[in-house]
């Protein structure tokens, strides 16, 4: 139970990323013939323990350490950029990271579509033809949780935004859903209370926030017959909070994959690993299988059968984004249970 317990708030924590000198690690500089990849990542800085976790988790992917440069991006676009050109001058034909949108947009601006860029980040507008958005976006979590309620019959849907980044990008992903899912989807912004007053629930209410909004939505809607919807950034092991969230909906990455990839980055390198470490096995997990079959190039990457990551199975598309798999969790007696797999959000 703790372990579980561990397991889920980690992957809650840590998904939203905002948007130098380099400095190379010692592993740039011993070139050799099979360095085909570079991790791009903040090994100094105020992210630098981040990009430490990034590191260790892509050498549980990448053993080969002639294989996988890293380069230190010192967290910010300059120090991104200077990294990305030293890569490519030294002959890596895949770029892994970085981890903010703007250090993604201006790695992408130096490289000039030369290599292709998988980067860590969930700030969707960072793709491109040659960039690929690897992060989880609140689109992709939203996408997921509307698509299985309308497949469960919801119909209607009042989505409530609590003004975080996340909620208010969630918010929107589900209004500009409405067609494609064939829900009528209305908004509301949180204002004290978890729904606006005088508004009557409809077949469900969709909190995409944090707990705290998750749990004043779920005691709200207590006997009101409207179904509670919710994403990863609710998860709440405490014995109240699972209580309060009984039946809720939750889009979530699946946590049995995320606690084999933690068990085993724990017996290597000690401490715990948080959602943002397993983007970074996750990355290096497609280059090492690309690199293995001679494919790691942009065509590559846009392989129909995709790639099982412990984030959730994704399929890149050309435009850079990708379709990702997401678990159905419902809380039950003090318990979060698997019911249902989203494909493709």
């Amino acid at each position: 139970m703790r372990s579980r317990r561990s397991t889920l708030a980690l992957l809650r924590d840590g998904l939203v990323l905002s948007s130098a000198a380099w400095t190379a690690s010692p592993l740039l500089a011993a070139r050799g013939p099979k360095r085909t990849t570079a991790l791009l990542v903040p090994m100094t800085g105020d992210r630098s323990a981040l990009g430490l976790s990034i590191r260790h988790a892509a050498m549980l992917a990448e053993t080969d350490a002639a294989a996988m440069a890293v380069l230190d991006t010192g967290g910010t676009p300059a120090g991104a950029a200077s990294a990305a050109l030293a890569a490519v001058k030294r002959g890596a034909t895949m770029l892994l990271g970085p981890l903010s949108g703007a250090e993604a947009r201006a790695v992408t601006a130096a490289v000039q579509g030369r290599v292709p860029v998988l980067t860590l980040t969930n700030d969707a507008a960072a793709r491109g033809p040659g960039t690929f958005v690897l992060g989880i976006t609140p689109v992709q979590a939203t996408t997921a949780m509307l698509g299985y309620a309308r497949s469960r019959g919801v119909r209607r849907v009042l989505a409530i935004d609590d003004g975080t980044p996340w909620s208010t990008a969630s918010v929107a992903a589900a209004k500009a859903a409405e067609g494609e899912l064939s829900l009528i989807v209305d908004t509301a912004v949180l204002t004290g209370g978890a729904l606006p007053p005088g508004v009557t629930p409809p077949d469900a209410v969709f909190v995409p926030g944090g707990t705290a909004a998750v749990l004043a939505a779920a005691r709200t809607l207590k006997d009101s017959g409207a179904q509670l919807l919710a994403t990863v950034q609710a998860l709440d092991y405490r014995p109240d909070a699972l209580a309060t969230l009984d039946g809720a909906w939750i889009a979530s990455p699946d946590p049995d994959r995320f606690a084999t990839f933690a068990a085993a980055y724990t017996a290597r390198n000690g401490g715990r690993p948080g959602a943002i470490a397993a983007l970074g096995y996750d990355a290096a997990t497609i280059a090492h299988g690309l690199r293995l079959s001679d494919t790691l190039t942009r065509e590559g990457l846009l392989g129909e059968a995709g790639f099982d990551c412990v984030t959730g199975p994704v399929r890149f598309r050309s435009d850079g984004s990708c379709a990702r798999d997401f678990a159905i969790l419902v809380p039950r007696g003090g318990v979060y249970e698997k019911v249902a797999e989203s494909r493709g959000a």
